[in-house]
């Protein structure tokens, strides 16, 4: 019997749009375990950051290059910890340990910014059995002298070498909402290998505090308003670039499912509704697409998918500066 929440993500087969994305949930074997048992279709892990990795080199720099230990016959001994592992050590035995306890993909995730040491990373996640790649280029242009260009130009750089080091790993990049034109963006992604996009990653930003007068980290969950952007973006560009799309942020709900599917995206990527309300939520999310879909009487999402997007839509400038006129026209004093 045929699946109707069935979808196909960077070549993977899954068994639904649902899919955790990269959050402290998905940093163990035994929580993405957890997921996988609650409904998830595949999972991405927990980032590897490029500060973990930075750290932990010059750790082992200092260990065995800069030690001075002050006795002539002792120059040759460099007392490295016995059971010092690196972040990119602790990364990979993770992802092994899922590859054998879970049936589902295991996509990996980098998250950085500097052009070096993707390409030796993605090699060893592929070498580890990751099903796929996510690159999170978590990038914010505080010079003067960096344009917008330069930015592009340092995503393409950065995906041209990891797609040259693992030619055969699917790819995703992760990208914000602020390039000035995201359509564009993405088509030169496309073009430098990528499979898919996701929209969008989320920049947190911090405050500060007026009686120490100091910058603060502060994480804020999501809200479903913030679907909406990316609902726009995923309508406009599915018309224009053949690329998969994962959308992330905002999904809380099964009707946001359904939504994403609508104007083109093949996956709805999920984390604060999971920190709020639970694994379980993905269950209720399936139950209540499948009524929908029988409700409307749909056979599948693939039915659906894309029907509303820029291509498609009974009014597409809605999708563009009808929206904003339209939107200010349904406040009234």
């Amino acid at each position: 019997m045929t699946n109707p929440l069935q979808t196909r993500y960077m070549g993977l087969d899954l068994d639904s749009p649902l899919v955790p994305s990269a959050s402290p949930l998905t940093a163990t074997a035994d929580g993405a375990c957890a997921l996988e048992d609650a409904g998830a279709a595949a999972i991405v892990m927990h980032s590897l950051f490029e500060e973990e990795c930075t750290r932990d080199h010059e750790m082992l720099h200092q260990f065995l290059y800069e030690q001075e230990i002050g006795h002539l016959e002792a120059d040759d001994y460099l007392p490295v910890p016995d059971q010092f592992k690196t972040a990119e050590e602790h990364y990979l035995e993770r992802l092994q340990a899922m590859k054998q306890r879970m049936q589902i993909p295991v996509i990996a995730s980098l998250n950085g910014v500097s052009p070096w040491g993707w390409a030796e990373h993605a090699r060893q996640l592929a070498d580890a059995g990751a099903d796929g790649l996510e690159l999170n280029i978590y990038h914010v242009a505080a010079s003067v002298t960096e344009s917008g260009a330069a930015v592009e130009q340092r995503y393409l750089d950065i995906l041209a070498t990891v797609r040259a080091a693992v030619p055969n790993l699917p790819l995703a990049v992760k990208l914000s909402s602020r390039f000035s034109s995201p359509t564009h963006m993405v088509a030169q992604l496309k073009h430098a290998g990528a499979d898919a996009v996701v929209l969008f990653n989320r920049f947190l930003e911090p405050t500060l505090d007026l009686d120490t007068l100091k910058i603060l980290p502060q994480l804020q969950l999501s809200t479903p308003s913030e679907l909406n952007e990316r609902l726009r973006w995923t309508a406009i560009l599915k018309a224009q670039v053949e690329v998969d799309v994962a959308i992330t942020g905002g999904v809380h709900h099964a009707e946001d499912v359904i939504r994403t599917q609508l104007v083109g995206a093949q996956v709805a990527q999920l984390a604060s509704v999971l920190m709020r309300q639970g694994s379980g939520v993905m269950l209720r999310m399936k139950q209540e697409m499948l009524a929908w879909l029988e409700e409307q009487e749909y056979d599948s999402l693939t039915q659906l998918r894309g029907s509303v997007s820029h291509a498609n839509a009974q009014n597409p400038s809605a999708w563009e500066r009808a929206n904003y006129l339209d939107s200010l026209d349904l406040w009234h004093p």
